[in-house]
């Protein structure tokens, strides 16, 4: 009884030990972060299959918020510099989804059982979001700057041009830009894609 009571804490032990933690060594060499995170190849092309999304710029968009940390959150938020007040904002996981977008995304997907931390998902939410911002504002699912502003201001911010008052985030959108070429010109040598 005793031993396979050891047995099952091993196994237990060694499982919960199983899957990537944390971000990836590699996040400025698409073709090295790929092959040290194998399945990540294969659901970017699913998504790009389904959706019609270039690879190198959901990666980019995928560093820009959780530098592929599927555990990512936003920072503590603390009052006199000392009391916490919780966090910034709901958003979580690879894609940095918000509660009410997560939650809309599963509803009308039908993938109740999508989570955040879950690269697959994850992917798959922001091909979601992508098409819709293609859909309702105009942006190719190739300009990964102005995707990302719709992203990160939401579609009814983008449209209102609230990201113009943001010089941050302008900055910022540019270079997810930058790294979704640098990602695409690394993708077209690699040989893990």
């Amino acid at each position: 009884m005793m031993r396979a009571l050891s047995a099952v804490l091993i196994l237990l032990m060694v499982a919960s030990c199983g899957g990537p933690k944390g971000s990836p060594r590699n996040l400025d060499n698409a073709c090295l972060l790929l092959k040290e995170r194998k399945p990540y190849a294969r659901h970017l092309r699913k998504v790009e299959r389904r959706y019609g999304i270039p690879k190198h710029v959901i990666m980019a968009m995928i560093h820009q918020e959780s530098k592929f940390d599927g555990n990512a959150r936003t920072p503590h938020r603390y009052a006199l510099g000392i009391i916490p007040m919780g966090r910034q904002s709901s958003a979580y996981g690879y894609s940095q989804a918000l509660d009410g977008t997560w939650d809309e995304y599963r509803q009308e997907t039908g993938n109740r059982r999508a989570r955040r931390n879950n690269f697959s998902d994850a992917t798959d939410f922001m091909g979601w979001y992508m098409t819709k911002t293609r859909d309702r504002l105009g942006i190719p699912m190739t300009d990964a700057r102005n995707q990302y502003l719709a992203y990160h201001d939401g579609h009814t911010g983008y449209a209102r041009g609230t990201w113009r008052k943001k010089a941050w985030l302008v900055d910022v959108s540019a270079r997810v830009a930058q790294r979704a070429e640098m990602y695409r010109g690394q993708l077209q040598r690699c040989p893990y894609d």
